[in-house]
C-alpha cells in the first residue's frame, strides 16, 4: 500500500489544477485516471479561455426558442425527448435559473473565478514551461442581422463597464480587415479582447500533468469506481498497486454523481453534451481569431489539427449514442462562413459537459464523508476554469486563506 497526502480523481483540466495547487502547497499527492491526461471532456473543448464569461449559460426563457429546441429546427440547442422522463426534474431546475434574478445570483458568484482564471492559467503555464501556448487576441462573436448586433452589443457594453471586460465593437468593414477570409454577409462582430485560445486544449492539459509530476505529484491509472474508505483513510486501486490518502478529490467531470451516488451522497448533476470535428482551411485561407456564431450554435476555431468546428448544447443521457444533427446541421454553415476543404481531418468527437441546476461548480468537502472533497460541475467553463478551482480548494484543503468563500459553490447547497 502506498499513501499520499492526497488522491485527485480525475485528470482532465479541473483535476490537473487541483493536483498542481496541491503539489505546490507541500502535499504529496496522486492523479488518477483511467485514461490519458485531458482525454475526455477537457479534450473536446473549442481550447479558449475565457476571460469574460462571468453571465452563465442558461436556457433562454423565449417561447419561440423553447419551441424550435423541442421540434429540433435550432442548432445552439436540442433536446432528446426521450431521456425527459428521468432527467425532467433537473432540466426543469436549469430552466428556472434563466429568470434574471438567479442569472445575477451566479453572476455574482462567477464574478472571482473568471477573474481568476486566466492569470493562473498563465501563471501555472509558465512554470510548465508552456506560455507560448496561451495566445492572446481574444475572440469574435459574429452577426449577420444589424437588430442582432444592436441588441448584443448593448448588452455586452453593460457587463463591460460593470465588470471591467473589454471589448470592442467591429463594424462589417473592420471585421473584414480583421478576418479577410470570412463570409461578406456579416454585419459586424463583437471583439472580446482579454480571452487567450489555445492551439490544442489536449496539448496543454498533458503539459499542465507533466509539470505536476516533475514537481512530485504521481500521475496514475486507475478506476475510481475502486475507492473504499477504512477507518479515516480513503483507498483507490491503479495499475501500480491500491493507493491510499486520507483526502479524496472527486474532480471526473460528468462522472463525479456516480462516485457520490455509489457512497450514499446525490446531486442533481446532468450534462449538454458537445461534437467536434476538424477540417483544414481550403486553398490559403486563414482563421486569424476564434470565431463564435451563436445564431447558428457552433464554434470555429483555428488550432493544431485544423480548423475546430464546434456544435452547440444535447440535452440528453450522458452515454446515449452520438446523434449526427447537430454537426451535419454545422458543417453547411461552416463551409458558408470560411473557406474548408471538403475532407475532414479528423473523425467526429463527443463529449459531455458536467452541468448543476444553477450553473455553479462544486468547489468545498462533502458533507457525511470525511476527507472527499468535490471539484466539478464547471459546465462550458471546465476548460477555462480548472486552475482556478484548483487554487482555490487546495487553499481550503492546506488550511489556507481561500481567494473567495467557497459558499456559493457548496456541495449541500442542493440539499439546504
Amino acid at each position: 500500500m502506498i499513501t499520499k497526502d492526497v488522491i485527485v480523481l480525475g485528470a482532465g483540466m479541473v483535476g490537473i489544477g487541483t493536483a498542481a495547487h496541491l503539489v505546490s502547497r507541500g502535499a504529496s499527492v496522486a492523479l488518477v485516471d483511467r485514461g490519458a491526461p485531458a482525454g475526455e471532456t477537457s479534450f473536446g473543448n473549442a481550447g479558449l479561455i475565457q476571460a469574460e464569461a462571468v453571465v452563465p449559460y442558461t436556457f433562454p426563457h423565449s417561447a419561440r426558442v423553447i419551441f424550435g429546441v423541442l421540434a429540433g429546427t435550432r442548432n445552439d440547442a436540442r433536446v432528446d425527448l426521450t431521456a425527459l422522463p428521468s432527467h425532467a426534474r433537473r432540466w426543469f431546475a436549469f430552466f428556472r435559473n434563466g429568470t434574471p434574478s438567479a442569472i445575477r445570483r451566479t453572476t455574482d458568484a462567477m464574478v472571482p473565478l473568471i477573474k481568476a482564471a486566466l492569470p493562473e492559467h498563465k501563471s501555472l503555464a509558465e512554470h510548465a514551461g508552456v506560455s507560448h501556448l496561451l495566445r492572446p487576441g481574444g475572440y469574435l462573436r459574429i452577426f449577420r442581422d444589424p437588430a442582432d448586433l444592436d441588441g448584443a452589443s448593448a448588452e455586452a457594453e453593460k457587463v463591460a463597464q460593470e465588470f471591467d471586460i473589454p471589448t470592442e465593437r467591429l463594424s462589417a468593414a473592420e471585421l473584414a480587415e480583421a478576418e479577410p477570409h470570412l463570409t461578406t454577409d456579416l454585419v459586424g462582430a463583437i471583439h472580446y479582447l482579454e480571452p487567450h485560445s489555445v492551439p490544442d486544449p489536449a496539448d496543454l492539459g498533458e503539459a499542465y500533468a507533466a509539470h505536476v509530476t516533475a514537481a512530485g505529484g504521481t500521475l496514475l491509472q486507475g478506476d475510481a469506481r475502486t475507492l473504499t474508505r477504512t477507518g479515516e483513510r480513503w483507498t483507490v486501486t491503479t495499475a501500480e498497486g491500491p493507493f491510499s490518502a486520507k483526502d479524496v478529490v472527486i474532480a471526473l467531470g460528468p462522472w463525479s454523481a456516480d462516485l457520490l451516488a455509489a457512497h450514499g451522497i446525490k446531486v442533481p448533476l446532468f450534462v449538454k453534451r458537445g461534437y467536434h470535428t476538424h477540417r483544414q482551411a481550403a486553398g490559403n485561407a486563414v482563421l486569424n481569431h476564434l470565431v463564435v456564431d451563436e445564431g447558428n450554435g457552433i464554434v470555429l476555431a483555428p488550432q493544431r489539427r485544423g480548423i475546430r468546428i464546434t456544435t452547440g448544447a444535447e440535452f440528453t443521457h450522458r452515454d446515449a449514442p452520438s446523434g449526427s444533427a447537430q454537426l451535419s446541421a454545422a458543417m453547411p454553415v461552416a463551409e458558408g462562413l470560411f473557406p474548408l476543404d471538403n475532407t475532414p481531418a479528423t473523425p467526429p468527437w463527443r463529449g459531455a459537459r458536467p452541468c448543476l441546476p444553477d450553473l455553479l461548480p462544486m468547489i468545498g468537502p462533502v458533507d457525511g464523508a470525511p476527507g472527499l472533497w468535490a471539484n466539478f460541475g464547471h459546465q462550458h467553463l471546465g476548460f477555462t476554469l480548472g486552475p482556478a478551482t484548483g487554487r482555490l480548494l487546495a487553499e481550503a484543503m492546506t488550511g489556507g486563506t481561500p481567494f473567495t468563500s467557497l459558499s456559493p459553490y457548496a456541495v449541500n447547497r442542493f440539499a439546504r
